[in-house]
């Protein structure tokens, strides 16, 4: 998968991975991970599907429509490319926290869903529930910071509410961080978000 690597002043902490929004890049949120943690290693991934030349993790049939099938392949797909890059770039392949917004926090939302040990923890600005009906594997020792809009039209609040109860059935810490806006990306969201990165241990 196309990719970058910057190798952290501190090797102790987490590497974080960044997954970028639909028609992103592995540039895009570079200057998140910065706001996060200026001394961890990064490892920023490209989407591998292309609709209407827009980068994007997965296939969907329509807008909030995802195509489950592929989902599953490219979710299998980025677990797979992380077990690759922790021998290539000698991170610790079990402390990977995932950035991801939109698209790509959806993709990080599958990883929870489907691999027990893909994720130490992850942010997700404005997923949505990558599958239903399925279960879980066991997420206990996993935390999770969810930013949400209350006025998202992509991502109703009742999805967000939902996902966070999904993850907290499967014993993940949850905190949900809502924001009195739509689907953007917003710098008061962040913020938060770096102070819940702040407390973890």
């Amino acid at each position: 998968m196309k990719h970058i690597f910057n190798k952290g002043k501190d090797q102790h902490k987490p590497t974080l991975l960044l997954l970028h929004g639909t028609g992103g890049s592995e540039l895009d949120l570079l200057p998140l991970a910065g706001r996060i943690d200026e001394d961890a290693s990064v490892l920023s991934v490209r989407g591998n599907v292309l609709e209407n030349g827009m980068p994007r993790f997965f296939k969907r049939l329509a807008e909030g429509v995802f195509d489950e099938e592929d989902l599953i392949f490219r979710t299998k797909e980025l677990n797979e490319f992380l077990d690759e890059a922790s021998e290539k770039y000698e991170f610790d392949r079990d402390n990977i926290i995932a950035i991801g917004y939109s698209n790509g926090a959806n993709i990080a939302a599958s990883l929870l869903f489907h691999y027990q040990d893909a994720l130490k923890a992850a942010i997700l600005h404005h997923p949505m529930v990558p599958r239903r009906g399925v279960e879980l594997p066991d997420l206990s020792g996993k935390s999770v910071f969810i930013a949400a809009g209350t006025n998202d039209p992509i991502c109703s609040s009742t999805e967000s509410l939902e996902l966070q109860a999904l993850l907290e059935k499967a014993n993940a810490q949850v905190e949900l961080h809502w924001e009195n806006r739509g689907h953007q990306l917003t710098a008061s969201e962040v913020e938060a978000a770096s102070k819940w990165y702040s407390t973890l241990s």
